[in-house]
């Protein structure tokens, strides 16, 4: 990775509100993480719920500097839209990745660990590893 390079993080929900909420959480609590390009991508074009790959594919284009791009979903059929445009090939920057990650933390955690300037393999681990957050 050349100097100034960062992993960019795609958060895609079926709400446009919930996928903007959560990457202002995530940077937020990333202190110091103001260089980390983070783009929302939730509902569909006209504002409604649900999620659009013409969303998911600009927010991924507009975050790609060349590390990378860590693709965080929150329910199924987020799921399922970005896999399809991973399958395509053409449609997601080179070195765009399904993150399998809780959405919240994941988020936090692949916004922390990419303002280090980690690769996306550590990006993808440390969102991963969010899992095993325990509340209680």
């Amino acid at each position: 990775m050349s100097d100034g390079e960062l992993v960019g993080i795609v958060l895609v929900s079926h709400s446009a509100e919930v996928a903007a909420s959560v990457a202002e959480l995530a940077k937020g609590l990333a202190g110091g993480a103001a260089a980390v390009p983070v783009a929302p991508a939730g509902g569909t074009e006209s504002g409604g719920l649900g999620t659009s790959a013409e969303l998911i594919a600009a927010a991924a284009a507009s975050v790609d500097r060349g590390a990378g791009v860590a693709v965080l979903t929150d329910l199924g059929s987020a799921v399922l839209t970005v896999k399809a445009l991973l399958a395509e090939g053409d449609e997601l920057p080179d070195g765009t990745r399904l993150v399998d990650a809780p959405f919240v933390e994941g988020a936090v955690a692949a916004v922390v660990t990419a303002s280090t300037g980690a690769d996306l393999d550590a990006v993808e681990a440390a969102a991963a590893e969010a899992y095993t957050y325990r509340k209680v």
